[in-house]
């Protein structure tokens, strides 16, 4: 862990900004690995007056909402023709992947956002709603949100304890889990509100 972070302190310090924003690009499309070995390192950095805590938090979610695209336009662009031709030998027949569509008409936003705030789900969301070929202004829309939250958080907890790696696990685990607790509740919630609907 810690020559990871060595190896991104050195990048970010070496590429400045465009460091931040490429890693977190291929962090959030196709080779998906921890935003939190980014942004954390960006955000001591930032404590210690060399970034700027506004530029690395707009860096960050910039690479974020690229990456993002990336996944989207590949699954609604290459993604869905080779569903469509082969996903019936993996059990994935018409009428399942026109529910898949059907489902991101219904709740795109709502799984676009808080998917964005998911381990591992945050960098996968965008498969499903390039599948579903979801409005694109409300994906870029909820996509940012959720991702500019997290960039957020993690920017933020680099900026205030980012010299004690011990801190970072406690923390990082607690927000996460806090956050998985507000997820949780925010879909239950979703769930009875819809089916009374």
């Amino acid at each position: 862990m810690s020559e990871i972070i060595e190896f991104i302190l050195f990048t970010v310090a070496d590429w400045g900004y465009g460091g931040i924003f490429a890693l977190m690009l291929i962090e959030s499309s196709f080779v998906p690995f921890p935003s939190e070995v980014i942004m954390i390192p960006a955000g001591y950095l930032a404590f210690k007056g060399e970034m700027s805590v506004t530029f690395v938090v707009l860096f960050g979610l910039l690479g974020s909402i690229v990456g993002a695209y990336i996944n989207y336009f590949l699954a609604m662009f290459l993604g869905r023709p080779i569903l469509f031709k082969y996903g019936k030998y993996f059990f994935l027949e018409q009428k399942k992947l026109d529910k898949v569509q059907e489902f991101f008409n219904k709740h795109g936003v709502f799984s676009t956002f808080f998917g964005r705030l998911i381990p591992v789900i945050r960098q996968l969301i965008s498969i499903p709603a390039g599948f579903a070929r979801m409005n694109f202004a409300k994906f870029t829309f909820y996509t940012s949100l959720g991702a500019g939250i997290w960039v957020l958080i993690l920017t933020l907890l680099g900026y205030f304890i980012g010299q004690n790696e011990m801190l970072i696990k406690e923390y990082l685990h607690i927000i996460t889990l806090s956050i998985l607790g507000v997820v949780a509740v925010a879909v239950a919630l979703y769930v009875w509100h819809y089916r009374k609907k």
